[in-house]
C-alpha cells in the first residue's frame, strides 16, 4: 500500500438500485475516495458500528432491512464513538420528510437524480465537519502543550485495566514521571524553554512506550504512564527505558542544549494482589519521592510490593 493510498478518505455507500449504485461508485472512485459498497440497510448498519468505520456515509432512504433514516438514528444513540458524517439520497422533495431525516441524525441530504457537483461539494462539507470534530475530541482528551492524553484520560486507563484486570486475570502497572530541577530551568532559561523541554520529554515517553500503554501529563512537569498487561518488573523495566530516553541525549532548545533528568515511581496490581487506582497511585508517588530523595534520575519500585529499586547502576539487568 502506497503513502497515497493509506490518506484515502473511506467512504460507505449503501444503495440498492444497480444503477444509481454503479454511478455513485464510478465519481466516489474517480475522486480518490476508498469506497465500500454494500446494498442494504442490515449490511449498512453493521459497518457503520464497526471499529474501523468508514467517517463518510451514502445512505438511500429506501432500501431493504433498515432504511437510511433508522441507521441515522442508530449511529446518533452512540454520541460517544468517532462522529460519521451521513447523507441520505432519496426521491423525496416534501419539506416534512426532509426535516424528519434530520430529526433523525442526517447531516444533509441529496434528491435523486443527484448531481455530481452537488454530491463532491457536501462530501467536502462533511470532510471539513469530520476534521473540525477529530480537532475538538483530541483537544478535549489531550493536553494543549504536550500533545500526549489528559490527566483524566490516563486516569480512565487505569480504570479500564482495574476492569482488563477482574476479566483477563493480569495485571497492569504504572508510573509516575518527575522531571529534575525543572524549576531552576523555568528560572535560568526562561517559560518557552521550559515548554520546549515539556513537549521532547513527552515525546520521547511516548516513543518508548508501547502503541496500547497510555502517557498522560499529570500535572506541571509529572507525567503519569500506564502500562497495560505488565507486572512490576515489566513496569520498571519500561521506566528505565524512558529514564534514559530522557537523560542520555540534551534537549535541543531556543536558548541551547538543555540536559534533563528525570526521577520515576512505579506500582502495580497484580491478580494476586489487586490494588485501587488510590492505591496504586499512592504507592507509586512514595515511590516517585524515595527516587528523589535518593538523588533523582532513578527508578523506584514499590516497597510494599517487595520490590527492589532500579538505581542508575544496576538498569542494565533490564535492556
Amino acid at each position: 500500500m502506497t503513502n497515497e493510498e493509506k490518506l484515502r478518505e473511506k467512504i460507505l455507500i449503501a444503495e440498492d438500485d444497480a444503477v444509481s449504485l454503479h454511478v455513485l461508485k464510478s465519481f466516489l472512485v474517480k475522486w480518490d475516495y476508498d469506497v465500500t459498497v454494500v446494498t442494504n440497510g442490515t449490511q449498512a448498519l453493521q459497518i457503520l458500528e464497526s471499529d474501523d468505520t468508514p467517517r463518510l456515509a451514502v445512505l438511500d432512504w429506501m432500501m431493504p432491512g433498515i432504511e437510511g433514516i433508522q441507521i441515522c438514528q442508530k449511529i446518533r444513540a452512540h454520541p460517544e464513538k468517532p462522529y460519521i458524517y451521513m447523507l441520505l439520497l432519496t426521491a423525496r422533495t416534501h419539506k416534512k420528510d426532509l426535516l424528519q431525516g434530520f430529526a433523525f441524525g442526517a447531516d444533509d441530504y441529496l434528491t435523486k437524480p443527484f448531481d455530481s457537483r452537488e454530491l463532491r461539494a457536501r462530501l467536502h462539507v462533511g470532510e471539513r465537519i469530520l476534521n473540525l470534530e477529530d480537532e475538538l475530541r483530541f483537544r478535549a482528551t489531550h493536553d494543549n502543550l504536550t500533545r500526549v492524553c489528559s490527566r483524566g484520560v490516563a486516569l480512565d486507563a487505569i480504570s479500564r485495566e482495574e476492569a482488563r484486570q477482574v476479566r483477563d486475570k493480569s495485571s497492569f502497572g504504572v508510573i509516575l514521571v518527575d522531571l529534575d530541577h525543572f524549576k531552576s530551568i523555568n528560572d535560568t532559561y526562561g517559560h518557552m524553554c521550559g515548554d520546549t523541554v515539556l513537549k521532547e520529554a513527552a515525546r520521547r515517553m511516548t516513543g518508548c512506550a508501547r502503541p496500547y500503554d497510555t502517557v498522560g501529563r499529570y500535572g506541571g512537569e509529572e507525567f503519569l504512564i500506564v502500562v497495560a498487561s505488565a507486572d512490576e518488573s515489566i513496569t520498571l523495566a519500561l521506566a528505565e527505558r524512558v529514564r534514559i530516553a530522557i537523560c542520555s541525549q540534551p534537549f535541543a532548545t531556543d536558548s541551547g542544549d538543555v540536559h534533563v533528568t528525570a526521577s520515576f515511581g512505579v506500582a502495580a496490581s497484580s491478580i494476586v494482589r489487586p490494588l485501587s487506582s488510590k492505591e496504586l497511585l499512592q504507592l507509586a508517588d512514595e515511590a516517585l519521592y524515595r527516587a528523589k530523595r535518593k538523588g533523582r534520575d532513578q527508578s523506584e519500585g514499590s516497597i510494599s510490593l517487595e520490590t527492589v529499586s532500579i538505581t542508575k547502576t544496576g538498569s542494565q539487568r533490564f535492556g
